[in-house]
């Protein structure tokens, strides 16, 4: 018997260990939920480790938690349909950005979550199913560029979604 919880002790420890995340501990800056037409797309969280947001300061965190189901060829379209509004589509396809996402998300559902993490040598997606609550990296990490680029969709000046942009930040109220 002491045997068998020894063994379930150590199995609990590896899989919480495992389901750790780096911004696990972080403090929220700020939520925000795109919404289109009458339908909720997504809420999103920027994370950062003392819970303020400076540009270009990092390590962030952008927590995508999906309420609709959106397959991964449809997330990259709307990926570049941003970067082709913030002017960057160009570098985007000179690098190939926009084949290397589509490689690496997966489908997505209700339930489902994407997070970008940013750190000064560039950037690294995770992702975790619905109903599951192992957090996973997917891909390889990107570029400071491919960072930079990518971040510009939600907290660009620039960005289509100016009140996304200013609850994600804390300049307004989070939803």
């Amino acid at each position: 018997m002491r045997r068998m919880l020894t063994a379930a002790l150590a199995l609990m420890l590896s899989f919480s260990a495992f389901a750790s995340t780096p911004w696990a501990q972080w403090q929220q800056v700020g939520r925000a939920t795109l919404t289109w037409g009458p339908f909720e797309v997504y809420h999103s969280s920027l994370l950062t480790p003392g819970g303020k947001y400076q540009a270009q300061k990092w390590p962030q965190a952008l927590v995508i938690d999906y309420l609709r189901s959106i397959d991964r060829e449809e997330l990259t379209k709307a990926t570049e349909e941003q970067w082709q509004k913030l002017g960057i589509d160009s570098e985007a396809q000179k690098n190939g950005w926009l084949e290397a996402v589509e490689k690496t998300w997966p489908d997505v559902s209700n339930g489902s979550q994407i997070v970008f993490l940013a750190t000064e040598k560039g950037g690294q997606f995770y992702s975790r199913a619905p109903n599951s609550v192992m957090t996973a990296p997917v891909g390889e990490s990107f570029s400071p560029a491919f960072r930079d680029a990518f971040l510009a969709i939600w907290l660009s000046p620039a960005t289509q979604y100016p009140d996304l942009r200013s609850k994600l930040i804390g300049a307004s109220a989070s939803d």
